[in-house]
């Protein structure tokens, strides 16, 4: 098989033969949905585990950040981190050091404690691994799923795509960047994305759950906005008509996506927050998120399931486009 996610198709396949017998359990495995929920009486545990794959810098620090965000969209608040580390043989002390403090900083900064995890040096992997396992806290009343987008409900994005793609091809591609005429300039500021504005969508979707009606939130990461679109569609049993002159493609990312030949609608998108909502809570999101300097923009809105996955464009409506795996991995593997 190829790098990357599973096909939809065969993630259904696969959770459909699980059974869940625990009547605590409200959500378990389910495609498109960011992560589990477990009631504890009077809230619910929010449960996740994400992977950092791709990258090796600062590979402490995008753990938490991914892991957090799966908590944040479905209500809830960031609490605990278990992290397991596994390092190729040639790793050497400072290196480890290096990765416990951004997990230490990155935990910090968004009111997260480690409690634990597991750290091993193996012959089996070639560049560092990290696996996070995160837990949080909702109200009951408060938990937002990604399967109860609505037709007639508006799509925001916030910030743009792809943060978190730019930055990591700006760290992996810079050489290749350069050669091909983009200037360093472009390429640190397309690094420092990472931070500023961020592969973080928790205050975001905080501000979505605190002034509006929200729907649904998906945190498009691997296989990027088309990626995050498809998956809350198939979970909530819906349509959906897209903009195209609305998404906001960051102009780094166009550039560096227009050099390598990468469709940044496919590229990861950590750092931009889907939300549906009726459109009468949109400009009070706007707004709300423009005070905390967060942009954000309506890019379209869910429709009936029969009328597809659909694309607006200068030449017409037409299919959104969906890719088999991100656009990264595919650059990784050329």
């Amino acid at each position: 098989m190829q790098t990357g996610k599973l096909p939809l198709a065969l993630l259904d396949k696969l959770l459909a033969k699980i059974e869940v017998t625990d009547p605590d359990v409200i959500l378990g495995g389910a495609t498109g949905e960011d992560a589990a929920l477990i009631d504890i009486g009077d809230r619910y545990l929010v449960s996740k585990t994400d992977p950092i794959t791709f990258v090796t810098d600062l590979i402490g620090w995008y753990l938490v950040q991914v892991n957090a965000n799966d908590i944040a969209v479905m209500g809830g608040t960031p609490r605990w981190l278990m992290a397991t580390l596994l390092l190729p043989e040639h790793t050497n002390e400072e290196t480890v050091e290096n990765i416990f403090a951004q997990l230490r900083e990155a935990c910090t900064k968004l009111g997260v404690t480690l409690v634990g995890g597991h750290t091993e040096v193996t012959k089996n992997v070639y560049r560092p691994i990290a696996v996070g396992a995160m837990l949080g806290e909702v109200e009951k009343e408060r938990a937002v799923f990604t399967s109860t987008a609505e037709p007639g409900d508006r799509i925001v994005l916030t910030k743009g795509i792809a943060v978190e793609g730019t930055s990591i091809l700006a760290r992996e591609a810079a050489c290749k960047l350069e050669n091909s005429g983009i200037s360093q300039a472009t390429i640190q500021k397309a690094r420092s994305m990472l931070f500023t504005p961020g592969i973080s969508i928790v205050e975001e979707a905080r501000i979505a759950c605190e002034v509006t009606d929200v729907h649904a939130m998906h945190d498009p990461t691997e296989g990027g906005i088309s990626g995050g679109l498809v998956e809350m569609a198939h979970s909530a049993s819906v349509g959906f008509v897209v903009h195209e002159e609305s998404i906001p493609i960051l102009p780094e990312c166009k550039e560096f996506c227009e050099v390598l030949g990468l469709n940044p609608l496919g590229l990861i998108a950590s750092g931009a927050l889907l939300v549906t909502m009726p459109a009468s809570g949109v400009s009070t999101f706007v707004h709300a998120t423009a005070q905390q300097g967060i942009k954000a923009y309506e890019i379209g809105q869910v429709t009936p399931p029969d009328q597809g996955m659909k694309i607006s464009t200068s030449k017409g409506l037409r299919d959104f486009p969906t890719f088999a795996r991100d656009e990264l991995a595919r650059w990784f593997d050329e």
